[in-house]
């Protein structure tokens, strides 16, 4: 099977625009580019990623449009831009043009925002406006108390394609299933919100295995149905909790538990349909794309 990785980072630290990386976090405060993922593809059978940003910055944004550009294997770019800027819709317009279409989304770091009622605030109505005008998505990168308020901004606009990263980061390692479920189930029915199946394993206690997230898992499903489910690494972040080969056997075994027979849409048509990427071929290359001398 052909899969597609709807989830995944290349960060730099001597860049100094992740806010969040410090050296005080020893195992990821180092360079992960493409020659460190590439070989973990090739080994899984992953045709394809969805790259997406690490710091609320626009030059990260175009430093991943340079790595998507000489990487085939990167199947767009989900980027940031300054929800808040007076000029946003420029800002997005002139991002779409230098991505040669490799922009296929937004994502606002709203779990680092200090003010949880970020979302509510009239002035990024015409972020999310241009959003949608341009046929971009947005990545909803959230904790569960900002589930509600993400419900009534999706409500504002239904015509914008629209994901939760990491099933809305539920406490896995502190039980918090009930504080989480009601939440994420009135914001799947209202609205058409797809959800991604990924950064689990850094909600849950160390070594956590298939059976700490099952139930996680299953209440995803319930809510979702599995034609709104995709898989993503959330690598390097993933390295904190296990491989990309283990976290890719814990993903489908949930998958097969809670949703039999829909590997093929879970971990490939999803993601292709939702970020609007060129069908992956089986055997593509993860190499850099040779430039012409």
């Amino acid at each position: 099977m052909i899969i597609v990785d709807a989830h995944q980072h290349f960060w730099d630290p001597t860049r100094d625009d992740y806010g969040w990386l410090t050296p005080s976090n020893v195992q990821l405060y180092r360079k992960f580019g493409p020659e460190n993922l590439s070989p973990l593809l090739a080994e899984a059978g992953a045709a394809c990623t969805v790259l997406i940003q690490a710091a609320a910055s626009e030059e990260e944004t175009k430093y991943l449009f340079s790595i998507a550009a000489g990487h085939k294997f990167v199947g767009g770019v989900v980027g940031w831009v300054d929800f808040e800027a007076d000029d946003v819709e420029r800002r997005i317009a002139a991002l779409v043009t230098l991505s040669g279409g490799r922009l296929k989304g937004l994502r606002p770091m709203i779990q680092d925002i200090a003010d949880d009622s970020w979302l509510a605030q009239s002035k990024l109505d015409p972020a999310f406006r241009a959003m949608t005008q341009h046929g971009l998505s947005f990545d909803a990168l959230v904790a569960p108390r900002h589930l509600s308020l993400l419900r009534d901004r999706l409500l504002m606009h239904p015509d914008l394609r629209s994901v939760l990263d990491h099933g809305g980061k539920p406490d896995i390692a502190g039980d918090g299933l009930d504080s989480w479920a009601a939440d994420l189930e009135r914001l799947a029915r209202d609205t058409h919100v797809y959800c991604k199946l990924s950064g689990l394993l850094t909600q849950a206690a160390p070594r956590a295995g298939a059976a700490a997230l099952s139930d996680f898992v299953a209440h995803i499903f319930r809510c979702f149905g599995s034609e709104r489910v995709m898989w993503g690494s959330d690598w390097p972040v993933l390295t904190m909790s296990a491989t990309y080969s283990a976290w890719l056997e814990i993903a489908r075994t949930l998958v097969n538990r809670h949703a039999a027979g829909s590997e093929q849409a879970v971990f490939r048509e999803n993601a292709v349909r939702f970020y609007n990427l060129d069908e992956p071929e089986q055997g593509q290359s993860t190499r850099p794309i040779e430039q012409a001398s």
